[in-house]
């Protein structure tokens, strides 16, 4: 009886596609109850590689203390690296900036403040007749404070320890 036959076969191809789309539905649930797990496991973990990348490059590092030796030591390292240049070595000044140890760059003519906005926003030249000196945006705040730390430093030098 070919009717018969027919009619056994797609039960069976009905039955195969049933247990094909049960199999499917069972894997799709087990990769939903894994993602449900795997996702905030995946975000922890690159939490951690981050933090100890960060503690490895001493991202987490507190800044050294005011006035300290470890602040002027960083000071003398980001000035000739970002400073220099233009200021001269010991801030003596240079070709394109002026000398930081003048005393128009006393702390009573020139406050720290007036530091970081140079470094924060630039500065158009205004005693001397140098370049303008372009914003240094990428420098983190305890940068500044060392910098300033090791020009006052520098300047109590020159000066013979009176000022700043």
């Amino acid at each position: 009886m070919p009717g018969a036959c027919q009619d056994r076969d797609v039960a069976d191809r009905d039955r195969k596609h049933a247990r094909h789309a049960a199999a499917d539905r069972a894997r799709r649930a087990q990769r939903k109850r894994t993602l449900t797990w795997l996702i905030p496991a995946g975000v922890v973990a690159l939490a951690a590689v981050v933090a100890v990348a960060l503690v490895a490059a001493g991202g987490s590092e507190e800044p050294p203390a005011p006035g300290s030796a470890e602040e002027l030591a960083l000071g003398e390292e980001v000035f000739g690296r970002r400073c220099e240049t233009c200021h001269g070595p010991g801030a003596a000044g240079g070709l394109a900036g002026p000398p930081l140890i003048h005393e128009i760059y006393s702390p009573d003519h020139h406050p720290d403040s007036s530091i970081r906005a140079a470094v924060a926003r630039g500065v158009q030249p205004h005693h001397w007749e140098f370049a303008a000196m372009p914003p240094i945006p990428d420098l983190s705040d305890a940068d500044v404070d060392a910098v300033i730390a090791y020009i006052r430093d520098v300047q109590r030098e020159e000066w013979g320890g009176d000022r700043p």
